[in-house]
Formats: structure tokens, sequence, C-alpha cells
């Protein structure tokens, strides 16, 4: 049944997503909610928020004021917080409410930046989406409108997109954090590595404006896409396996697996499917009876995915490999058992 959950939590949305990409930025964001969202994204779906501090704030929105679309209030509260924070730019993030209510984000932030004495950006995300989605539209809206200046390349200089805790499941590495500075100069770098492709759209476009190519390369838990830390190459000989993650993720699992003598392997994502970067056979996953389907009906040895799946598919009888996705389960796969 389309939308039916019996056994798995709604995943990260796109709101969480453009969340994630801004919030080491320096940036004021302020989620246009009345309160709820923000404390979502806050609360389950940012990692790093019980570590790090970033300066995230619910817009605050009430009935009337969601009905009324009265955008002047939001913005004199985004000017009064500019004028107490030090901050390199301020984003508004969009939810289901100024989705429902048709905001106007262009004009919202022409009377931002009328008010404050920053440049604002807009994250049209509704909450209607999943977190790669919103994650891809940040992006996008912070070159955009950031990497303006063609600066002479600098060699050795490396770009990566798509590498936040949503996209790796893990806190990234410090070298593949992104910085409101490396927006800015993006232009110097040599290359962009695409880990995710939350990151693609933006990468294509920093190839259409100032040249700079592009690779796209798997990288998760901390840097490395290695299914036999988990398991020995041994025991997956001959086998045919079926790998759930985000597509960049799962393609680098499966080429690591093939390599190990694996009889085939299979790549499921329930997020974004770029045709550029699918095989034959491959699956995008929306419902749960689409997983239940696949799975009993593929033939498969081994299965490689967020240890919450395996819930919906009791009767597999076939080993299982875990590999948390945090946006599917959050910290939740740290307490439930295979």
């Amino acid at each position: 049944m389309r939308g039916l959950r019996k056994y798995l939590t709604p995943f990260a949305p796109d709101q969480s997503g453009a969340v994630s990409v801004l919030f080491e930025l320096g940036g004021i964001v302020v989620v246009c909610d009345a309160g709820g969202c923000t404390g979502n994204i806050c609360g389950f779906d940012e990692p790093r928020w019980n570590t790090t501090r970033s300066a995230i704030f619910s817009a605050g929105l009430r009935d009337m004021d969601a009905i009324l679309g009265r955008d002047e209030k939001l913005v004199a509260e985004l000017a009064d917080a500019a004028h107490k924070i030090d901050a390199n730019f301020a984003a508004v993030v969009g939810t289901p409410v100024p989705s429902v209510i048709g905001t106007d984000y262009h004009a919202l932030r022409r009377m931002a930046e009328r008010k404050c004495d920053l440049p604002v950006i807009t994250v049209d995300t509704t909450g209607m989406e999943l977190y790669d989605v919103g994650a891809s539209k940040a992006y996008v809206e912070l070159f955009d409108r950031f990497a303006r200046q063609e600066l002479p390349v600098e060699e050795g200089r490396t770009l990566y997109l798509g590498a936040n805790p949503l996209d790796l499941s893990c806190i990234p590495p410090a070298h593949m954090r992104l910085l409101f500075e490396d927006v800015v100069t993006a232009s110097a770098a040599q290359q962009v590595v695409v880990l995710s492709p939350s990151g693609m759209a933006a990468a294509k476009l920093l190839n259409r404006r100032f040249g700079t190519p592009y690779r796209v390369q798997g990288a998760w838990q901390g840097g490395t896409t290695s299914v036999t830390r988990w398991e020995p190459a041994a025991r997956l000989l001959g086998k045919r396996v079926l790998v759930v993650n985000q597509q960049v993720a799962a393609n680098a699992m499966r080429e690591e697996l093939l390599a190990q003598g694996v009889a085939s392997v299979t790549c499921a994502t329930w997020f974004m499917q770029l045709p550029e970067l699918a095989q034959e056979g491959d699956v995008r996953l929306r419902e749960e009876d689409d997983f239940e389907e696949l799975v009993y009906g593929g033939g498969f040895d081994v299965l490689v995915g967020d240890p919450t799946l395996w819930r919906i598919v009791s009767r597999f009888d076939g080993r299982t490999i875990d590999v948390p996705q945090f946006p599917v389960s959050g910290e939740l796969s740290e307490r439930v058992a295979p």
C-alpha cells in the first residue's frame, strides 16, 4: 500500500538535508516553520547538534502568520538576529507551511536583504521530498550565489560535495568538510569529488561556470567503502548480493564486492538514483512492499544495508551485513537487532 510504513520510521526529509549542508558554513539558518520541523532537524536528523552549535532558528510561524503570509514579521526577526550574530550569510529553508501557502522565495529574499546587512539565500524545500533533494538544492543555491569570482586554479586543491552526515552516515573527515570560504573560492579547485548524488547538480554547475572537472567517488564510514570490514571476503565468494545505500556508496561497494569474487551485485536505494550512475537491474525503492518483493524475488544470498530493513524481510534465510544509513534510521540502528 502506498505510503504505508509498518516497520520503518519516516526518512530524513528535504529540509533536514538542506540544513545539514548549511550547518557548518557560519550562516544564520531560519527554518520557515512553527517549530516542529526545526525540532525534528536538531533532535533527530543532525548528529552534530550534540557536539557542535550552529545558528539554526525556527521562524515560529503561528496559524495566522502562515495563513496571511506575514513575511514582514519573519524578515524583522531575521534582521534582529543578523544584528546580534556575526554571520557570513542568512538562509531561509522551506517546509510544508510555505509550500502550502505558496511563499514567494525570491520576494522574501529581496525583502530580507533590504533589512539585513547580509546576503540571503532561500532553499525552496517542501518537506515532501527526501533529504538528498534538499541537500542538492542547498548546494546549488550556495554555489550559484557565492561562487562567482573566477580565480587561478590551485594545484592539488579538491572540493568535496555530498559529504555530510546524512550522505556518509558519519561525520565527515576534516578534509571533506565544506566551509564558507570553500564555496566563495570554489573556482580555485583543481577538481570536484562527488561523494553522493546530492552533490552532483552543484558539481555540474561549477563545471559549466568555471570548467572545473568532477569525478564520482564512494566514501562513507570515515572514508572507506570496504564491506569486508564486517564480512571476510572468503565468505562472500560466489554469492549473489543486494546492496542498499545511497547510490554512490552502493556503487563503490559493488565494485569492491565484484573484485572480491561475488557472483553478482544489485544496487538499490531509497533516495536519488541518477541515470548516469545506474547500471542495468538497479532499483529505486519507494515502499516497504518494494523492498520485500525485491528481496524475496531476487534470489539473493547476502543483503547489505541498514539493520532496520531486516524487519521487513524476517523470512529471508540468507546472510545480512549491517551498514547503518543515518537518514534511514538515525540513532535507531544502534538499538535494533537485525
